[in-house]
């Protein structure tokens, strides 16, 4: 099972009743945060969720409301006495701008490893978490992330049985081990394990126009997580302008990746009310909805 919790959904500013972009996901005990915006650790602790099990910080691009929360997450990691290494992944340029944000969090009792993205399109494998970044359009350079929780095939006992594959060695080959016995006998896992079947997928990418890299790398994802800066039709010469997007491209984009569900984030401080527009949007891609505050969900393995 994968839990997704977006914190906040807003751009540019936080509000009283809007916190800034922050999408926080927790898998097998460890945890991913993407993009870290100003009042991150406020949404989290409204969700009852620790930073503790954060084991990676995934940054689309180094717009303050982004990144700014970044210091005091980091000091609360501390003041929290966690020793394992925190990995932080984002565009060209974040180990400069992590060490000018560290000025204000100096001396932390963890490493941090900092893994800055290069090309297009990059893959990045952290605790069962399979990540994909992908460059999209904005006005600086800027990542989207997939998640992907693959799902190994089913194991055949008659096959190992067959084989005469010692028992104990049959969760090693599950676990994608290769085995040698003592007398030599080499096993592998292809020898055993079915076809690998459907596992979970999430994209997510905020402050981009619709480009072709959102469309092919969302394609087929679970939940699809998309900036819908702009509700109203008036703001789509804004929204070009400033490399921004507007619900009705985000959910063109769900259509044609045909994602299962699609929420809206990074709402402009100018839309009070996402929700009045979701009738026109709904007739271009019915799942969409409206993100919102702490909106979470529980994604599962398909029943077979």
């Amino acid at each position: 099972m994968l839990d997704v919790c977006l914190l906040g959904c807003g751009g540019m500013m936080p509000l009283p009743y809007r916190y800034l972009t922050s999408l926080m996901l927790r898998f097998n005990g460890s945890s991913l945060l993407i993009d870290c915006g100003e009042a991150t650790q406020i949404a989290m602790k409204k969700k009852g969720w620790s930073p503790n099990p954060i084991d990676a910080i995934l940054f689309t691009h180094y717009h303050a409301d982004h990144i700014s929360g970044l210091p005091g997450m980091l000091l609360t990691l501390g003041n929290a006495e966690r020793t394992d290494p925190v990995l932080l992944i984002g565009p060209k340029g974040l180990e400069r701008v992590v060490r000018s944000l560290l000025v204000i969090a100096p001396e932390l009792p963890f490493e941090l490893k900092i893994h800055e993205i290069e090309g297009n399109e990059e893959d990045i494998c952290i605790n069962g978490y399979n990540i994909r970044a992908f460059k999209v359009n904005h006005n600086v350079l800027c990542y989207g992330y997939t998640i992907s929780i693959k799902r190994a095939g089913r194991f055949n006992d008659k096959k190992a049985k067959e084989l005469d594959i010692p028992i104990r060695m049959w969760n090693r080959l599950q676990k994608g081990e290769e085995c040698v016995t003592e007398d030599g006998r080499h096993f592998t896992p292809d020898m055993v394990m079915g076809k690998e079947r459907r596992g979970i997928k999430v994209t997510y990418t905020t402050d981009t126009r619709p480009v072709k890299s959102i469309r092919d790398n969302a394609a087929g994802s679970d939940l699809f997580i998309c900036e819908g800066m702009y509700g109203e039709d008036d703001k789509f010469e804004k929204a070009k302008e400033n490399k921004h997007m507007m619900f009705s491209e985000a959910a063109r984009l769900a259509k044609e990746a045909d994602v299962k569900e699609l929420w809206l984030t990074h709402y402009s401080p100018s839309l009070m009310d996402p929700r009045i527009y979701m009738d026109d949007i709904k007739k271009i891609f019915p799942a969409a909805k409206c993100g919102k505050d702490g909106k979470t969900v529980v994604l599962d393995y398909e029943e077979e």
